[in-house]
Order: C-alpha cells, then sequence, then structure tokens
C-alpha cells in the first residue's frame, strides 16, 4: 500500500485523539498514547484535556485515586501516568535490564544483588499500612541495621534508588500530601495484575506502539522500547517480528514502513488534516516518534521542542511554539509556517474553556 506523510499523520492525529478530539476518559486517553510524561503536573493534565471534548479539573487524580491510572517511573526513568496493563509490560522491560546489579549501583550503594529481596520486602511492609512521604519511608529502612548505610542516600535524594522497587512493582507514587511526595504499594490496586512475563511484554509494548504511532519503522520502535525502557535490540527485533502477518508494509511517499494489518484501510482512507491544536510542552506526539523524526519536528527546530517548548501543530507537524503572557498567547511561527487564523482563534477558545480564563491571540478574543 501507498500512502503520503500528510495521510499517515491525519491518521495519527485520529488515533492521539487530537483530530477528532476524543469523547472517553482520562483513562481512554492514556491507554491510546501507551504513556504519559506526568511531570510537571500541569503540562501532564493538559495534554490529556486537549484530546477530551469534556473534562475538569482533577480528571487525573480522580483516575489514579480509583486505580485506572498509577503514576510510575518508565520512559528514560522519568515519570509517566500509565494504565495499569500498560505499566504491567512497560515496568517488565525495565526491569529485565536488572540495572540495580551493574558494579557501579553495587558500589555506590551499598548493595549486592542478594541483598534485594530482603530489602524489597521492607519497603513493602513500610507501605502496607498506606502511602508514606519520603522521608517516612526512610526512616523505615535505616531503621534495619542491613540498610542503615542508606541513610545518606535517602537525605541526599533517593529516586534513582526508589526507581528498582518501581520497576519490580514493588510501589508506584502516591496522592501528596501537604505537597510532599508519596510512594505506595502497587499491590494495592485491586486494577493491578503484577509484571508480565518479558515476552508477553514485550508484545503487548511493541503492539501498542505500532497501533499509537504507525506508520513506524523498526527504528522508532528501538527508539521507544530501547534507548526508554533499556529494551534489547535483538528482543524488540524478535517481539517486532513475532507479530507476523498482522503487520503491514506500507509505503510513505517511498519509505517503507510498518501498521498494524487492521489498520491499513482505515489509513488509505484517511485525508490530510488541517487541524490546528496547541499541545503543551514534552507531549506525546513529539516524544513518542521522538524529536529527531523530521516528518513531525523540523531537523533545524529540533532543539526548541526538545528543551520543552509548548508546540504548535498544524496537520501533525510543529510549525511553531507557544506560551502565555497574561491572558495573551503568545506563538512564535517557524520561517515559513503558519495556520489559518480562525483556526488558531478556534483553538485559543478551546484551550481558554480548558484553562477557565479569558484568553486573547493577536489581539482577539477566544
Amino acid at each position: 500500500m501507498r500512502t503520503t506523510w500528510p495521510q499517515a499523520l491525519a491518521w495519527r492525529l485520529r488515533r492521539h485523539l487530537l483530530d477528532p478530539v476524543g469523547t472517553g476518559t482520562s483513562t481512554d486517553v492514556v491507554r491510546a498514547l501507551g504513556a504519559v510524561p506526568a511531570h510537571p503536573d500541569d503540562a501532564a493534565e493538559l495534554a490529556i484535556r486537549v484530546r477530551r471534548e469534556e473534562s475538569a479539573p482533577g480528571d487525573v487524580a480522580r483516575a489514579l485515586a480509583d486505580g485506572t491510572l498509577i503514576r510510575s517511573f518508565a520512559f528514560r526513568g522519568a515519570m509517566h501516568l500509565m494504565t495499569p496493563e500498560h505499566a504491567a509490560a512497560y515496568l517488565a522491560l525495565r526491569a529485565a535490564s536488572r540495572m540495580w546489579e551493574l558494579p557501579r549501583w553495587q558500589e555506590f550503594y551499598g548493595l549486592a544483588p542478594d541483598d534485594w529481596p530482603p530489602l524489597r520486602q521492607v519497603v513493602r511492609d513500610a507501605l502496607a499500612d498506606g502511602p508514606l512521604t519520603v522521608p517516612e519511608l526512610g526512616e523505615v529502612v535505616v531503621a534495619d541495621a542491613r540498610y542503615r548505610h542508606l541513610a545518606q542516600t535517602f537525605d541526599d535524594g533517593p529516586l534513582t534508588l526508589l526507581k528498582a522497587f518501581a520497576w519490580q512493582g514493588d510501589l508506584c507514587f502516591g496522592p501528596a500530601r501537604d505537597g510532599q511526595t508519596t510512594f505506595q504499594r502497587l499491590d494495592a490496586n485491586p486494577r493491578w495484575t503484577g509484571l508480565l512475563d518479558l515476552d508477553a511484554a514485550g508484545a503487548r509494548a511493541v503492539e501498542a506502539y505500532v497501533r499509537a504511532y504507525g506508520p513506524t519503522t523498526p527504528r522508532h520502535v528501538q527508539y521507544w522500547l530501547g534507548e526508554g525502557l533499556g529494551a534489547g535490540r535483538k528482543n524488540v527485533q524478535r517481539w517486532l517480528g513475532a507479530l507476523g502477518d498482522r503487520v503491514a508494509e506500507v509505503d510513505v511517499d517511498g519509505e517503507p514502513a510498518v501498521l498494524l494489518q487492521e489498520d491499513v484501510d482505515e489509513l488509505a482512507a484517511a485525508s490530510p488534516s488541517q487541524s490546528v491544536r496547541l499541545l503543551p510542552r514534552y507531549d506525546q506526539w513529539v516524544l513518542g516518534p521522538g524529536t529527531a523524526d523530521a516528518h513531525v519536528v523540523l531537523p533545524e527546530r529540533r532543539a526548541a521542542v526538545s528543551r520543552g517548548a509548548a508546540v504548535v501543530v498544524v496537520g501533525g507537524v510543529v510549525h511553531g511554539t507557544w506560551s502565555l503572557d497574561g491572558d495573551d498567547v503568545r506563538v512564535d511561527w517557524f520561517p515559513g509556517r503558519s495556520a489559518a487564523g480562525d483556526a488558531l482563534v478556534a483553538e485559543v477558545g478551546r484551550l481558554a474553556a480548558i484553562l477557565d480564563r479569558p484568553l486573547r491571540w493577536g489581539g482577539r478574543a477566544a
């Protein structure tokens, strides 16, 4: 099958609930994207709300409270929102690298591989009665003579150490308490079924990526799961190959790519999009394929996007960056890029409704 990049991006915009905007819940949005960066909080919530026709402040917090979403360390060690079923795959891939057994980890934390099973039990027991702040968790851990040497780690900042427990499914982020971060047991969530077997995890993760970010290439899949979660290249190739005839090869303006077979007809029917979207910094629209994907981000503009600028996306392509100056939306168009004024005013109006505040662009109220 042959298609064009404008068609391909239009199909992907639909999968990302950006054109048309979705009608589902916050959990539906996170499930569609695979994972959503959870920091900073305002960007995470906006990334989800711009993909919903109707939403309200606190929807993400409510989804976390009822367990349909979890917040944990995932891609590149950063905090992400995930559904429990996707977390079961992503955390399994991250845990498979067993980073805590690397010599530098052993030396830095003074923990041998055999020290981890009892330490994990200490942490799980500490969280058995509910979430704890980092200092509270540290007090329990260092009260055990075997781990007293970790006191300095908890004083200086133990988040890197705690990632190892998150990746193994022992804990995840809990609700903030008086502005302080808390951690809670992941298995306290009734929707959590545990880490998947490695091959089952790989198959689920590869399929989820192709479903959300296709048409894509093996290089992009490797970027997402290899650079993002430390999955080995041979494993990623094997998991992609295991999809067999469920994957279709497509030609996108002369470039070979893959797509799930079940999505081919929908891609063929896609028409180029003229939608204008104001997306927050660190949005999955650019992070999923990577800022190095020239079909989404012009190479000469990659640095600005990679540094976390909020972006203006027109037809799926980043045309500029935006920011708020009081009630004014400031847009910095890239050279030779722009969008129809009425379309941008309409999008500013949508943003104003989400933020529940009056906004203007170019002197025009929205």
